[in-house]
């Protein structure tokens, strides 16, 4: 007899159903500098807020890994800004070119983060 076993994963849609687990943080940003925001567990959705007065970007690879067009962001201008994505990952970066502000608050599913793919490609690194 085959057992047929229930459980978290990238394909399942019920780990995205459910409510996520919040997760919050915030930080002030250097200009010129980039930080990686790394989540415990894979995202279910995220909103990025900027909460100062430069230009905040938001991106999924570090800047360093895009090869094509370096315009694979979005980038916030005011205070007034903020983002939800409806998104699957376990890192997102945000760098800026003039000093700011930014807070992150995530729904966090109960995927584990090494069950997640590297996201790469087109609108990603290139």
């Amino acid at each position: 007899m085959a057992w047929n076993y229930y459980d978290v994963g990238i394909g399942n849609v019920g780990s995205y159903q459910v409510s996520g687990h919040p997760w919050v943080s915030g930080s002030t940003l250097v200009a010129g500098y980039e930080k990686q925001i790394s989540f415990p567990f894979v995202t279910k959705s995220i909103t990025i807020a900027q909460s100062g007065s430069g230009n905040l970007r938001v991106h999924f690879a570090p800047t360093g890994s895009m090869t094509g067009f370096p315009g694979n962001y979005w980038e916030f201008n005011s205070t007034e800004d903020a983002l939800t994505m409806n998104v699957k990952c376990t890192d997102i970066f945000v760098s800026c070119t003039s000093a700011t502000g930014f807070q992150v608050m995530a729904e966090l599913t109960r995927i584990d983060r090494n069950r997640m793919f590297e996201l790469t490609g087109t609108g990603i690194t290139e």
